[in-house]
Formats: C-alpha cells, sequence, structure tokens
C-alpha cells in the first residue's frame, strides 16, 4: 500500500481507505448501501489491515450513529493499529442545537462519537457541512479546544465550497487555530467539478481530498453500458436521487472509454475508475466501500499499478466537460490562457 501525506499535515494515510457506510446500515440511502454487522465488519477490518488500508471513514449520521458504533466494535483491542476519520455537522435531530458546528453541537458531537467509537481520540474530524450561521472563529476556537484537549487530533472539511474553504483557513492562520488539512469531496470520471476551483486551492493551501463515491455513486461498477437497461440489482434504482446526477451520454461516454482500457490492462472498469484518481494532485486518498469481502478484495485491486500516461488521457478526453464560468475563458480563451497555470 502506498502511504501519502495528508495535505499538508505530518500524517500519512494509505491511498485507498475504506469507507464504513455500509455498517450497521438503515433507513432508504444507507440501507440500500449495506448493513454490516460488528462480526462481519470485524471480517472486512481484517482484509483491510492485512492489506495496509488503515484508515476508516465514517460519520454520525451515517445511520444515525450505527456506523460509528459497529466501527468501533470492529476495532476493538487494535485501536493503535488504525486511523478513525468521522465526521459532524449534518441534523441529528430535530432539536434546535441538533444540527451545525456551534461551540454546544461540536463539543457534544464529538464527546456521542467518542463513545460510540469505544475510543478517547480522534484522528480526524471533518465539518459534514457548512454551517453559515454559526460565525467562523467560534467554530475554529472549539476545533482548536478539542485538539488542545487531546480529543482530536486533525481537523478538515467536506463538501465545502472554495471560499468557505479559503475563508477558514485564512481565520486560522490569523489566530492560531488549527489549520484544515483535509477535504473530502466527490469526485470521480463522471464528476470532476473538483478540478475547477477546490484542487488549485488544495494545491496552493496545503488541503489534502479524500474522494468519497469515486465510482460517480454506483454508476461506474462496470454493469451499466449503452444501450442496455439498469440491473435490477443495482441501488441507483432507490438511491439515484440522493447523489450527484449524470447525464447519460457522457457517462456512457465515459464507460465505452473505460472499456477499452480495462481491455488494454486486463483490469476492472471500478479498478481502472479509482487508479486514474490516485494519479491526480491532490489526492491523499480514496475512500472505498464494499457490502461484502468480495466486492472489498475486488477495490483492493486498484492498487500495486498504475495506468499509462496516453490511458489517462483517453480518459481525461472521455471525461471532460466545459468548464463554469469563471473558469471556462482561462482554459478557452488565448488571453486569458496565457495568465492561467496549465490545466490540473
Amino acid at each position: 500500500m502506498d502511504y501519502r501525506r495528508l495535505g499538508a499535515s505530518g500524517l500519512k494515510v494509505p491511498a485507498l481507505s475504506f469507507g464504513a457506510g455500509t455498517f450497521g446500515g438503515s433507513g432508504p440511502l444507507f440501507g440500500a448501501w449495506g448493513n454490516s454487522d460488528a462480526t462481519e465488519a470485524r471480517r472486512l477490518v481484517d482484509i483491510c489491515l492485512e492489506a495496509g488500508v488503515n484508515l476508516f471513514d465514517t460519520a454520525d449520521v451515517y445511520s444515525n450513529g450505527a456506523s460509528e458504533e459497529v466501527l468501533g466494535a470492529a476495532i476493538k483491542g487494535r485501536r493503535d493499529a488504525v486511523l478513525i476519520s468521522t465526521k459532524t455537522s449534518l441534523p441529528m435531530g430535530d432539536g434546535p442545537n441538533d444540527a451545525g458546528s456551534s461551540r454546544s453541537r461540536l463539543i457534544k458531537a464529538v464527546e456521542d462519537a467518542l463513545k460510540r467509537l469505544g475510543t478517547d481520540y480522534i484522528d480526524l474530524l471533518q465539518l459534514h457541512a457548512f454551517d453559515a450561521g454559526t460565525p467562523i472563529e467560534e467554530v475554529l476556537s472549539t476545533l482548536d479546544g478539542l485538539v488542545r484537549a487531546g480529543k482530536l487530533r486533525y481537523v478538515g472539511v467536506s463538501n465545502f465550497s472554495g471560499w468557505q474553504v479559503m475563508k477558514s483557513l485564512g481565520l486560522a492562520d490569523k489566530h492560531g487555530y488549527p489549520r484544515y488539512v483535509a477535504h473530502q469531496v466527490y469526485y470521480s470520471l463522471v464528476g470532476r467539478d473538483y478540478e475547477w476551483e477546490l484542487m488549485p486551492l488544495g494545491l496552493d493551501q496545503g488541503v489534502g481530498a479524500l474522494v468519497w463515491s469515486p465510482l460517480g455513486w454506483g454508476r461506474l461498477t462496470g454493469k451499466i453500458r449503452r444501450g442496455e437497461p439498469l440491473p435490477d440489482k443495482s441501488r441507483l434504482h432507490d438511491t439515484a436521487s440522493f447523489g450527484p446526477p449524470v447525464e447519460d451520454e457522457h457517462l456512457y461516454r465515459v464507460v465505452d472509454a473505460l472499456d477499452i482500457v480495462a481491455k488494454e490492462t486486463g483490469k476492472t472498469v471500478p479498478q481502472i475508475a479509482i487508479n486514474w484518481l490516485l494519479q491526480r494532485p491532490t489526492v491523499a486518498s480514496v475512500i472505498i466501500g464494499a457490502r461484502n469481502e468480495e466486492q472489498l478484495r475486488q477495490n483492493l485491486g486498484a492498487v500495486g499499478w498504475s495506468l499509462t500516461s496516453d490511458q489517462m488521457k483517453k480518459l481525461d478526453a472521455a471525461s471532460a466537460v466545459t468548464a463554469p464560468y469563471p473558469y471556462f475563458p482561462y482554459r478557452r480563451q488565448e488571453g486569458f490562457a496565457r495568465l492561467s497555470p496549465p490545466a490540473v
């Protein structure tokens, strides 16, 4: 397993990490992802550790805390061998302080997560969404206190916009608070919006990307192709509306290119899609999920080899879309292009 520094921090994380959203799954979204109990989860953790995958990602909102509880049971007795990443800020109840990133909410959320995980510290806490109603200084000062108390080691964010990350980093520098070193983002061959603003920001500011849904919300499994109906067992029947949308023609164009590269390499479509991500700038770790041992072992096959530059270019071309304003002039117009760094 390749290990990479997480942003500008000293923490090294595996190129692949495991997403525990399938642990204890319940409800229309998480139940469709999977529902591994503690026994099955422990087996999946065993396989991950054997392969060098020691970072496990979860969130309090995953099945209302059940994911954290099952993960905690699965790693019991080997806490020092793993890195735990969890997230908070999304609603965990209907009360006025059951969501967001206020001081009250963050302190309670961390204490609750520690109990569910059965540990006394979290390696990486990420804010699951930007809380526009809480002053950023309050958020950062609270995280600073939790780090100083030894309850958090590193802090990051998930699903923030560029200005939200940059303003937070500026205030962290101003007051001497911990900087965000990770940004958990949606990024895939059928979802490259991360590249327009967040990737250049990550390069400039030392914020590493932890990639969620690297297979485009289940669309790059190799089972969806042009002219064929959606497989009966696909979870997209139940979950497509929850995830990022993808136009059919764009998806098919990318899958066609993946099929060509699959024949050239002898690798599966998911393995190629993940390997492409691992060669992109700022990517520290790609979060893989699995409902069973077979899926996990197949996803682990995405490392230990690399796509060629020609294969990368082929996939780049198939997945390219027109950049949104104000970025497209820098890609298409001569005067702007001379002022822009090379496309990432």
